[in-house]
């Protein structure tokens, strides 16, 4: 997921009524107060694979898609005295210009706090009338598309785990003979079981990003529920990081080189790998040689909703 450069997302949103757009702010305490949000709270379009039933009545439930999701920001006003009427519409402008890569939108609503989408500027209307001479234009609107029509928390979320590890137990051969054993016993620090739990807060799955840190040979992430894994054919050397992004449907080694090509066969692809609603338990596994109690596998997302 993209990131806002220069801060986090939704890092000026402060309380309901407020909307960013990359690093524009509307609402509450700024020269730009809106009505409406149409598109925001809906349900997208949904693209449907339900096909007739040819010798019967009804249908064969398909598959539901999401398409895109338009926002609208309605009934919008920019206020100013009137001598910087027009530094605040060009702020306005600015900030609404048509982009190639998707910016974060951050809408806080009411007492559920804010969520985010990811998306770009399709519209802007702002009426050039009287309201310049009297510092106040009414009747603006802006239009954004986002691609994914999920909305997410703005926290992201992280949990890891190691490979699995025996316990080390009691020590039954200790050179102090007098000692015995004494309550309470020290079986010493667990060993890792190489599970990780997750959990998706919302209504709709999310694609979380997957992070391979070596030292370790062909790692593995399982889905305990589903059965669905991801699994790389290489070794990872201790500087080494492996990085799946499920959404993008991406596999790099240290930032850049890809290795996609690794994949094993008992993979899925790594789009249909994702974190439905609810708790999920992981496990992280590698080759059988692999042991090395510094390997680590990272899985960072965000919870998402419709």
């Amino acid at each position: 997921m993209p990131d806002l450069v220069g801060g986090a997302p939704g890092a000026l949103v402060t309380r309901p009524g407020h909307i960013q757009y990359g690093g524009l702010l509307l609402g509450p305490g700024t020269p730009y107060r809106w009505k409406e949000l149409p598109g925001w709270e809906d349900l997208p379009p949904l693209d449907s694979g339900t096909v007739p039933r040819p010798a019967a009545h009804g249908a064969y439930p398909g598959q539901l898609l999401a398409q895109t999701r338009t926002i609208t920001v309605e009934g919008l006003m920019v206020r100013a005295p009137r001598a910087t009427i027009g530094a605040a519409v060009a702020e306005l402008g600015a900030g609404t210009v048509p982009v190639e890569a998707e910016m974060p939108f951050v809408v806080w609503l009411d007492e559920r706090g804010p969520l985010l989408a990811y998306a770009r500027v399709t519209r802007r209307a702002i009426p050039t009338g009287i309201g310049y001479r009297v510092g106040t234009i009414t009747g603006a609107a802006l239009e954004f598309v986002a691609t994914d029509p999920r909305r997410y928390e703005l926290e992201e979320r992280s949990a890891w785990a190691g490979l699995p590890a025996p316990e080390p137990g009691l020590d039954w051969h200790d050179e102090d003979e007098d000692a015995g054993l004494h309550w309470p016993l020290e079986f010493g620090e667990p060993g890792s079981t190489g599970t990780l739990t997750v959990t998706n807060a919302g209504s709709a799955a999310t694609h979380p990003v997957v992070e391979f840190r070596g030292p370790v040979d062909r790692p593995s992430i399982t889905n305990v529920t589903t059965g669905d894994v991801l699994e790389y054919g290489l070794p990872l050397s201790a500087d080494d990081v492996l990085v799946v992004d499920t959404g993008a449907g991406t596999v790099t080694l240290n930032g850049s080189t890809s290795r996609l090509y690794t994949v094993t066969a008992r993979s899925v692809p790594e789009q249909t790998w994702t974190l439905p609603p609810g708790t999920t338990d992981l496990l992280f596994r590698a080759a059988p040689e692999s042991a090395d109690p510094a390997a680590r596998c990272i899985v960072h997302y965000r919870s998402a909703y419709w």
